[in-house]
């Protein structure tokens, strides 16, 4: 018993280092948010200082905040709820109705994330301009359903594949229509698998930022073009890159935070088996 006591505080102590170890440069950037940009590159780095707001009032004052995190917000949940639009019925196709092609299907779409986005580049901005989607919300969410499709695919597909086929024949062998069966019964019993996919999604879009630097120059670019308008030719200003990276990061933060014991949930329910 001893020794099980042990371990197992062992595995706490490390789980707590790990955890530090990967907050620990949030934590050094939300405390160079407030700091002059003298105290941010000085040498050694000062853990204790005066703080200020000067950084925050100073990217306010350049660029509207609220306007890219509504670009973020807007941008992430429509190419989330497009992306769920398209992934659950193929994923139940093919989860209930596989033909010899659907195995290879699903490691084509897969294969697609290994292409580097820069090998892409040209034609999809040759095909955005051509259909006015430049700096446009519209195109984005085209974009980041496109990127994030596969994934969402997989997991759900995980996630059909965990729900015992005696409910779904029973159902069917009481009249339920293929509608009925997906809206009523399936898709009430993936719901926490279904959740955790698109909390993913949102992350992963909300963090997307080779396309929305590439895309867009005001109207519609999210918070990783608000970060990254702060890098200039004159060199970089860590205080208030700080600063807007704090503003850009802090709602997916606490997004995630609030919605881990779902995404937790979700992903065990059969994602990851």
């Amino acid at each position: 018993m001893a020794r099980k006591t042990s371990k197992r505080w062992l595995w706490t102590l490390l789980g707590w280092l790990v955890a530090c170890i990967l907050f620990f440069p949030i934590f050094w950037m939300f405390l160079t948010s407030f700091k002059t940009e003298v105290a941010a590159v000085s040498t050694p780095p000062q853990l204790f200082f005066q703080p200020t707001l000067e950084n925050y009032v100073a990217i306010q004052n350049r660029a509207n905040y609220f306007n890219y995190a509504f670009n973020s917000v807007a941008i992430s949940l429509g190419a989330t709820i497009l992306a769920l639009l398209l992934a659950v019925p193929a994923a139940y196709a093919m989860a209930f109705f596989p033909t010899k092609r659907t195995k290879g299907t699903l490691l084509w779409m897969l294969s697609t994330k290994m292409l580097p986005p820069v090998g892409v580049l040209v034609p999809i901005y040759i095909l955005c301009r051509n259909f006015g989607l430049l700096d446009t919300r519209i195109g984005l969410i085209i974009i980041y359903t496109l990127i994030n499709l596969p994934i969402v695919v997989w997991m759900i597909y995980s996630f059909f594949k965990e729900v015992p086929k005696d409910i779904l024949e029973a159902d069917r062998m009481d009249g339920a229509t293929t509608q009925q069966e997906l809206i009523h019964v399936l898709l009430p019993l993936a719901l926490p698998g279904i959740a955790s996919t698109a909390l993913l999604s949102i992350i992963l879009s909300w963090n997307e930022a080779f396309w929305s630097l590439n895309l867009t120059t005001a109207d519609a670019a999210p918070l990783t073009a608000f970060i990254a308008s702060f890098s200039s030719p004159q060199g970089l200003f860590w205080a208030k890159l700080s600063a807007a990276s704090t503003l850009a990061i802090a709602p997916i933060l606490i997004f995630g935070w609030l919605s881990q014991r779902q995404l937790v949930r979700g992903l065990t329910f059969g994602a990851v088996k």
